[in-house]
């Protein structure tokens, strides 16, 4: 498979002075095309910085970040954007009935293509005219997710997706990722839950105090992980 993201010395500090700290230092790594890598790593580690990255929502300090060997400021941020979608942590809800929410960013959308989106984030015709008020945080995940299918991403990044949902809810999102993975869609999750790591994860980062200190095929960094603070956290010792 190909490499799709490339991130070369990617640094990004806040602050200045004394007073100054790094999220992320001295990040190198790639994200491959076609499978879904799993970020994963202690709270504060740096994890949601580094996926924001992605689509730019944050801009390194230091370093180069590129998409098919392009820089990502040589992209107009907003066709970036279509290009590499965003699931976040909370379902936001943009309109008082679905078939509207979904369209959002794209009006001429037909009934028909509304309802293939629908159900390619595994919600069936019946949701078309349902209001978003009457919909359960699972339901409202995954209506949110085909608005971003909507625009047709080659990428999906999700920041802790399933975060807000319970047991039910998030094995009911975890099948519809898995099904999108499996369809050729590039998916990079940050995620807090190790055993939601295992389950979905191909490729796996594993990022903590900012630095990236794992990174490769999820079963081989998971059972043979060199750097001993990946061990003790991916054990659950951390």
């Amino acid at each position: 498979m190909s490499e799709l993201f490339e991130l070369i010395g990617v640094t990004v500090t806040r602050g200045s002075g004394a007073q100054h700290v790094h999220p992320l230092l001295n990040v190198d790594l790639t994200i491959r095309s076609g499978v879904c890598t799993v970020i994963v790593g202690p709270s504060g580690a740096g994890k949601s910085t580094l996926l924001r990255l992605l689509d730019r929502l944050e801009e390194p300090s230091a370093g180069i970040i590129r998409l098919h060997d392009k820089p990502l400021p040589d992209y107009d941020v907003l066709q970036l954007r279509q290009r590499v979608g965003l699931l976040q942590q909370q379902p936001v809800l943009l309109d008082a009935v679905v078939r509207d929410d979904v369209k959002t960013a794209r009006p001429e959308l037909t009934d028909d293509e509304v309802v293939e989106l629908l159900r390619r984030a595994g919600l069936d015709e019946a949701f078309l005219t349902r209001e978003t008020a009457s919909l359960s945080g699972g339901e409202a995940q995954r209506v949110c997710l085909a608005r971003t299918l909507s625009v047709g991403p080659e990428v999906l990044l999700g920041d802790e997706p399933t975060a807000a949902l319970d047991e039910f809810a998030t094995a009911t999102v975890e099948r519809t990722l898995r099904s999108l993975v499996d369809d050729g869609l590039t998916t990079v999750l940050v995620t807090h839950d190790l055993r939601q790591a295992h389950r979905l994860a191909q490729d796996l980062i594993v990022v903590i105090s900012g630095t990236v200190v794992e990174f490769g095929p999820a079963d081989a960094v998971f059972t043979d992980a060199e750097d001993q603070r990946a061990r003790a956290f991916l054990a659950g010792a951390s």
